[in-house]
């Protein structure tokens, strides 16, 4: 790819001709008297291009002064302008021809200008040329520039830093994506499923929902479009739809854990952009409200991500008090659902310069932003920062491919660590800006994965397997805390939970008119990544269903409840509140380790327990019946448990006969 730009680049160059000796000439009758009129059209499409030039709308003006360029093509002016345009645009590589060839008229130019044309190199990866430049933009002034000097001198740092990066690149493999998701047009900002099932994305095309077009960049308004993978390919993205996109721009940027929530972009009649939640409902999406304050402000918020609970939102926003530029800020949402105060990251993470597009990963702790502080090889770079006991550790740069001398953004990572995408304008793309996959090859071959479980499944009715829209609460059952509140989809039965290693979860799964379900899973801090597919099946409310309680958890060999089971043990006061003519057996069963009349004896103490918690609630004794089965029903015999060898697997199984359960009796 470099090799390619730099020939590119160079063919530009060539293509002048022999200018060497070439001097600025300007627009001016005196300088083609013998061509006036193609003078005057010259003049008129130079004069339009400074008029759309100076508004900022640089595709127009870029239209205009390449038209007065074929009439003269040694105007210093001209061709500045050019650059300059070719700069703000997603065909950056064009600028270097231009200020080349103004460098070569006019050496004293100004230094602004020769401060573009060392950035034109730098974006070529050719610092050493590039460094050149930018020293002699330090002491040449500028007639609108003041801060060259201050400018070039940074960018010389970024060059020193960028070589180093070539020099010592990231094992990565970096590939277009099919022509499903990219197409001829503008597609950026990606967002996935934990999974990378699934992927909403920014798009400008004529389809959009509001069929408009962006008079000022002469551009599609945007739309936000989505994705299903199948088989490992991206199917064909088709555009959201109404309500989430509206007449207006509607960009992509953020996408809870399992892609329930997502997370959008808008400008107001004042051009002041906040963020914005659409919930899916099924197979539809809901009309897209804008979050409250704190997060939305009277300033500029340009990017947000929940983190794996959706209890703490991440976002990005220009207001004041903070470190400089667009700085990073965080909210937590308290038990009665409202978020509290925004909390700036601190400078560990934001800097005087600008931060943004945020994302944060499944493990609950490792944010990934861009930066134009820190050390950059130029413009935006994405960087990881990782959460420690409250503290972020200091941002790290991801390396070169995937940073390069210009903007690099809206960078997601899969659950797994294995598969990032983001957004950039390389001369091989589909089109304009694209949608490009990068693969972490050290991840794969090394195993380094996040310390998370993904847990992902569906909820059906257990007799008809249509599928069921369930609550569940995940709990930390160490701390007897609740972590989040989540639901299945209503029209697929789909869930997917983030995991982090290193603790112990209790989770309840409740739908109404049905039995509640719970599991236990207990995740060491050393614990790499897995993925465990878990499809579960309720039982409607019927007499002689059963459930086991996974998470009553008794001292050893005695009958004390532990704290950690109150949460579990509410559930079931819940359920008999909202069904007053249940009674239930509570029963207890032991392993078949020891003998049968301690066994018979601790059981029916720890269901008496059991039974005594739940009058402590309000739930009336005649509702309730407290049995102990010791080692009558176990639900794994003594002969499979012998044939397993591991003394640890064994283990396990004997657990699943120690276990606490409910029976519906009437």
């Amino acid at each position: 790819m470099k090799s390619l730009l730099i020939i590119i680049a160079i063919s530009g160059i060539i293509g002048l001709g022999n200018t060497a000796n070439a001097q600025d000439i300007t627009f001016v009758k005196s300088n083609f008297k013998d061509r006036m009129n193609d003078f005057k059209a010259a003049l008129k499409h130079k004069n339009m291009g400074d008029m759309y030039f100076y508004q900022h709308v640089y595709t127009k003006a870029l239209t205009e002064y390449l038209s007065a360029n074929e009439f003269n093509p040694n105007s210093v002016d001209l061709n500045c302008k050019i650059g300059e345009c070719y700069m703000h645009s997603t065909q950056k590589i064009n600028a270097l021809k231009f200020f080349s060839h103004a460098y070569e008229l006019n050496k004293d130019m100004d230094g602004y200008y020769i401060m573009l044309l060392g950035k034109s190199y730098h974006m070529l990866n050719q610092f050493e040329d590039a460094i050149t430049y930018y020293q002699k933009a330090k002491n040449t002034p500028s007639k609108t520039h003041k801060d060259i000097a201050i400018l070039s001198a940074r960018h010389i740092e970024e060059c020193n830093f960028g070589d180093q990066m070539v020099l010592h690149p990231v094992n990565v493999v970096v590939v277009d994506l099919s022509k499903e998701i990219n197409t001829e047009h503008q597609e950026y900002v990606p967002v996935i499923t934990a999974d990378h099932s699934e992927m909403f994305f920014t798009s400008r095309r004529p389809e959009n929902v509001g069929g408009h077009m962006d008079l000022v960049i002469a551009d599609y308004f945007e739309d936000i479009y989505h994705s299903v993978k199948k088989d490992g390919k991206w199917e064909k993205a088709r555009n959201l739809g109404m309500p989430v996109n509206s007449d207006r721009h509607d960009a992509t940027v953020g996408l809870s854990v399992d892609g329930s929530k997502l997370i959008l972009y808008r400008d107001d009649e004042k051009g002041i952009g906040n963020v914005f939640m659409s919930k899916r409902d099924g197979l539809t999406w809901t009309e897209p409200e804008a979050l409250p304050s704190p997060i939305n402000s009277k300033n500029h918020e340009t990017s947000a991500c929940f983190d794996h609970t959706g209890n703490t939102i991440y976002f990005v926003s220009d207001r004041k008090n903070g470190q400089g530029g667009k700085d990073i800020y965080y909210s937590k949402k308290n038990a009665e659902g409202k978020w509290g105060e925004a909390v700036n990251l601190g400078p560990i993470v934001n800097t005087i310069y600008d931060e943004d597009a945020i994302f944060m990963h499944a493990d609950g702790k490792t944010l990934y932003f861009s930066s134009k502080g820190h050390s950059t090889m130029g413009g935006f770079d994405i960087f990881k920062t990782v959460l420690n006991k409250g503290i972020w550790s200091k941002p790290v740069n991801l390396g070169f491919p995937v940073n390069s001398p210009d903007d690099d953004v809206c960078f997601v990572l899969s659950a797994d660590g294995e598969s990032g995408y983001y957004t950039s304008d390389k001369v091989n793309g589909e089109g304009l800006r694209d949608i490009y996959k990068i693969t972490f090859l050290d991840v794969i071959k090394e195993h380094n994965r996040p310390k998370l479980t993904l847990l992902k499944g569906t909820i059906t009715d257990k007799e008809t397997g249509e599928p069921l829209k369930a609550t569940f609460e995940v709990y930390d059952n160490d701390l007897g805390e609740l972590i989040g509140t989540f639901e299945s989809n209503s029209a697929t039965g789909k869930y997917i939970l983030s995991l982090p290693s290193g603790h112990h979860y209790g989770i309840n799964v409740a739908s109404k008119g049905y039995l509640f379900h719970s599991e236990n899973v207990d995740l060491p801090e050393t614990k790499l990544y897995e993925e465990v597919t878990d499809n579960i099946g309720l039982d409607r409310l019927k007499i002689g269903k059963k459930v086991v309680l996974n998470n009553i958890f008794y001292d050893y060999g005695k009958a004390s409840i532990r704290k950690t089971s109150h949460s579990e043990l509410n559930k079931v006061v819940k359920l008999m509140n909202g069904n007053p003519d249940l009674k239930l057996e509570m029963s207890a069963h032991t392993d078949s380790r020891g003998g049968d009349s301690f066994n018979k004896k601790l059981s029916q103490e720890r269901a008496q327990s059991v039974v005594d918690f739940l009058k402590s609630k309000g739930i009336k004794s005649a509702r309730l019946v407290a049995v102990g089965y010791g080692e009558k029903m176990l639900v794994i015999s003594d002969s499979e448990i012998e044939k397993i060898s591991d003394e640890e697997e064994q283990e396990k199984l004997h657990q699943l006969n120690r276990r606490t359960e409910f029976k519906i009796i009437e």
